[in-house]
């Protein structure tokens, strides 16, 4: 899982970091504010219109016209390819009234997958499920549902999670494609201008705020042809097909982050301080300290210090501040060896002991220098094909810096002449042992 890609997928924070946009935001809150509440007193309108309307094609119609009001405008494109007798409708998710925005369209439930039930899951438009014990018996629930023909279709949505819809889409999971063999695609795209559509810590309350407070946002749903599941597909495949029928729809990337990544990708961020300096390779390297890189308790912070020394011990010339960085990421010493290792950045030169170390494996001391120093094994030319191929690289750059390293140390305390004798001795009995 990359951290970039995962940064690019989701918006962490909901005003823009353009100055220029961040004024004109500044200068529509007043007007912002008043359409907010103007559209509060509509929205308590819509909500009693949709309770008292049966559902039909004219209360959708009335419904859809008041949503435009609120500044939620609908489109959608190539309707004549919505199958009335396919049961399953699956979409990939953006906000938290996708549901809404498709049953404007056409009749669909959504069910209600997490603990919440009662008025405010009524309200929302999702479907209860009752007392369901656990994700078995959910999924035995939702088939039964589908296999009864006078039920309306069902709408899922694979990915369990929202993103912003500008980079991919997260791995699609396998269980909603169990509920039965043929399934209709659905694309959604949905834009808002100066403000994020979302943001993962948001509650759908304050999403619903935001969305009252900008001028619009603009839901495109496309649907696509009915996709039938063949029968040697797995489940997973299957889920896989649709996934890149959707991203290639959406013009964005399948990829294979899970909701799972995501919540851990959250969780890590609320313990990293953002990063606000910049490397200067001109200007003379200051200490880090760790307390300002890692926001955590001081057990994490000793488990990270232990593991940046082991790190340090391997590569004394990569400062204390970047194998830290690296390791907050990794959490590994052997993935950060090999991220340093790899990486082309250009390490500034930290003294130690008051005395200035030229940096780089070619250093050596006056006693060795007619030994030719170890070299650093560099970075494969190429990325293995294989894992096998991948990890011999990994132990061989490996093998080096050990080979670097036991050398740094030999020169350091002057032990190559006592290596040197030691080799001697052996010979020596060798060839002792062959003449007898």
């Amino acid at each position: 899982m990359e951290t970039r890609g995962i940064e690019q997928m989701f918006d962490f924070q909901r005003l823009p970091n353009d100055g220029l946009v961040l004024l004109l935001v500044l200068l529509y809150s007043p007007v912002g504010l008043c359409l907010m509440l103007l559209r509060l007193f509509v929205g308590a309108h819509v909500f009693l219109v949709s309770c008292a309307l049966p559902d039909s094609l004219a209360r959708r119609f009335i419904v859809r016209i008041m949503f435009s009001v609120l500044g939620m405008h609908v489109r959608q494109n190539s309707p004549r390819l919505r199958d009335k007798s396919t049961k399953l409708y699956i979409c990939n998710h953006v906000t938290q009234f996708d549901h809404n925005i498709v049953n404007l369209l056409t009749s669909c439930n959504t069910p209600m997958l997490e603990d919440s039930a009662g008025f405010v899951c009524w309200a929302r438009g999702f479907m209860e499920l009752g007392a369901i014990s656990g994700q078995d018996e959910m999924e035995e629930s939702l088939r039964r549902y589908c296999s009864s023909p006078e039920t309306l279709p069902l709408l899922l949505f694979p990915e369990e999670d929202t993103t912003n819809g500008r980079a991919g889409l997260l791995k699609f999971s396998s269980w909603p494609f169990s509920m039965t063999d043929s399934i209709q695609p659905v694309a959604l795209q949905v834009k808002r201008p100066f403000v994020a559509l979302s943001t993962p810590d948001s509650f759908w309350l304050t999403e619903l705020l935001w969305t009252f407070f900008v001028p619009c946002t603009v839901y495109h749903v496309r649907w696509l042809p009915p996709v039938s599941r063949q029968d040697e597909e797995s489940l997973q495949e299957f889920a896989n097909k649709v996934q890149e029928l959707l991203a290639t729809e959406l013009s964005v990337v399948s990829t294979q982050i899970t909701k799972a990544d995501k919540a851990e990708h959250i969780k890590r961020k609320r313990h990293i301080a953002p990063r606000t300096t910049t490397l200067n390779l001109g200007a003379r390297p200051r200490p880090v300290p760790l307390g300002f890189m890692i926001r955590s308790s001081g057990v994490e912070e000793l488990r990270i210090s232990r593991m940046a020394q082991q790190v340090k011990e391997v590569l004394p010339d990569v400062p204390l501040g970047i194998i830290t960085r690296d390791l907050v990421q990794t959490n590994c010493v052997d993935t950060t060896i090999t991220n340093l290792l790899e990486s082309t950045e250009v390490f500034p030169v930290e003294a130690t002991g008051g005395a200035t170390s030229a940096p780089g494996p070619a250093w050596r001391s006056p006693s060795s220098s007619a030994a030719p120093a170890p070299t650093i094994k560099p970075a494969a030319k190429s990325f293995g094909k294989s894992p096998v191929d991948r990890h011999m690289s990994l132990q061989e750059r490996k093998e080096a810096l050990y080979e670097f390293a036991r050398r740094r140390y030999i020169e350091k305390h002057e032990l190559e002449q006592y290596e040197t004798s030691e080799q001697d001795l052996i010979a020596g009995k060798r060839v002792r042992n062959d003449s007898c």
